[in-house]
């Protein structure tokens, strides 16, 4: 009996830890990231998942339409944005 009750007690600490350590901070950062793309609005400097650097400029129901370069607009979807950049990033960029 005894040695099933440290059985049990040992799978409930270990998915205790397994959770504290790497489900939850994942949880933590996904809300983040989705309250940043949330607040998201034109004029606003970003990074893609792929990498791309550009600007907001017009924002859709699903998606962004980005500036990258001098007439040159790409439609993206607002969930492969990781990244805000500041105006300071976009002059090192540059």
């Amino acid at each position: 009996m005894d040695r099933q009750l440290v059985t049990v007690l040992y799978m409930v600490v270990l998915f205790a830890a397994l959770y504290f350590l790497m489900i939850r901070p994942q949880q933590q950062r996904q809300k983040k990231l989705q309250q940043l793309i949330a607040d998201l609005k034109v004029n606003d400097l970003i990074t893609t998942a792929g990498g791309i650097y550009g600007t907001i400029v017009k924002v859709k129901e699903d998606t962004f339409i980005i500036r990258v370069a001098d007439n040159v607009r790409f439609e993206i979807l607002k969930s492969s944005v990781i990244q805000k950049r500041t105006q300071d990033e976009e002059e090192e960029v540059e």
